[in-house]
């Protein structure tokens, strides 16, 4: 195993260290990034900023880095928050009035903004003016101050949660990231590992990429994971050791984690099968709702393990199969 260089100190921040920064290099949703390029291409021309842009899907798909490589393609100062830090009016005031002509405001799990914010923002992103009410009661009254041209990207994942005028306000396009590919994660993985000096064989690129849920923020977790048990035990990152790596951290041969089994048995076990619902089988697993909503069971539902009916959540054939059980 070489030694990572000076340049990859910092590779314990993964997000950072290892996010794309050309488009060349930003592997998959090419359907995203053509229309992305020609909406670029023709606001440069036009000689105007970007209108505003919001991207959805899945945790750790790369919606955060398309932000960055759009800042970069129009070079532009980007600013980064998110909506839970937003608490008051005043706090999105601060952030907007600071902003430059021509800066991009990224806005992180915007569908958490409260509903009383996201009424200043409206004319903000469709006028150019931000309006705030000075006073309460009779005595009040409102100053409008002028804004500069900048664009509003937001991410979001949970596209519902969103309100409908806000979502109309994006004039420049609401955009969905799909899963990658086996291939494309591979491609990403490869050249993580080249970022962090790591010398890793082709079959533990595939072991890992098989194991990963098709997202490259969980890909780059393994990758590192895998490089820390060869290191410690001084062997070759090659598929017998990425696969030992893998299975010490409890990831099985479908990418599926400790929770993602338990939430698959508890229904097998405990219920025999029969459907559950959210906020039983969240009391019996002891965690959140949204958690397991968000996070575990897109994945389990998109490799056919587990059913969400109208009764509730249910355990497939091929879910029983996984983990060698039978109702």
């Amino acid at each position: 195993m070489s030694t990572p260089s000076d340049k990859n100190t910092t590779d314990s921040f993964l997000d950072t260290t290892l996010r794309p920064d050309t488009w060349d290099d930003y592997v998959g949703q090419s359907r995203v990034k053509k229309n992305l390029r020609i909406l670029l291409q023709a606001a440069s021309e036009r000689n105007q900023p970007p209108e505003h842009l919001l991207f959805y899907g899945p945790p750790g798909l790369g919606k955060t880095t398309l932000a960055h490589l759009i800042a970069k393609e129009t070079n532009s100062q980007i600013r980064i928050t998110s909506g839970p830090a937003i608490e008051k009016v005043g706090d999105l005031a601060s952030i907007i009035t600071n902003l430059s002509e021509g800066d991009i405001l990224f806005i992180d799990e915007i569908h958490r903004l409260n509903k009383n914010i996201e009424e200043v923002l409206y004319p903000a992103m469709e006028s150019g003016v931000l309006d705030i009410i000075l006073g309460k009661g009779p005595s009040a009254r409102t100053i409008q101050l002028e804004l500069p041209l900048f664009t509003l990207i937001a991410a979001t994942t949970q596209m519902s949660g969103i309100s409908a005028p806000l979502r109309s306000r994006f004039s420049g396009g609401t955009f969905r990231l799909e899963y990658y590919t086996k291939d494309e994660v591979k491609k990403i993985l490869s050249r993580s590992a080249k970022i962090l000096g790591v010398e890793i064989a082709d079959d533990a690129l595939e072991e890992i990429a098989r194991r990963s849920r098709f997202t490259p923020r969980v890909a780059n977790f393994l990758l590192k994971r895998c490089r820390d048990y060869a290191q410690v035990h001084k062997k070759k990152l090659d598929k017998l050791s990425a696969k030992e790596a893998l299975e010490l951290i409890d990831i099985d041969e479908l990418g599926l984690n400790t929770i993602d089994r338990e939430i698959l048995s508890t229904i097998a076990d405990k219920f025999k099968g029969r459907p559950v619902g959210l906020k039983t089988l969240s009391a019996a697993i002891s965690e959140e709702e949204s958690t397991i909503e968000s996070v575990h069971e897109p994945y389990l539902i998109q490799l056919g393990l587990l059913e969400r009916t109208s009764r509730g959540r249910m355990i497939t054939e091929k879910g029983l199969a996984h983990l060698n059980k039978t109702l």
